[in-house]
């Protein structure tokens, strides 16, 4: 019986986030993601990538 009703009380427990949880926690990410694209689409970035690139390809092996 007691295990009949600890398995009743897991399927049953409201644990976890709620819906708010999840609103707030989805518009941090998207915040996240537009603060991570702005900084890698940024000029500084996109120069240092483009002369770490021509540098790899222009060396003499």
């Amino acid at each position: 019986m007691g295990l009949r009703l600890r398995v009743l009380r897991a399927v049953v427990a409201d644990d976890g986030m709620s819906t708010a949880e999840y609103a707030i926690g989805t518009i941090a990410a998207a915040a996240f993601g537009a603060v991570l694209y702005g900084v890698v689409t940024g000029d500084s970035i996109v120069n240092a990538l483009t002369k770490i690139i021509d540098r790899a390809l222009n060396t003499s092996v």
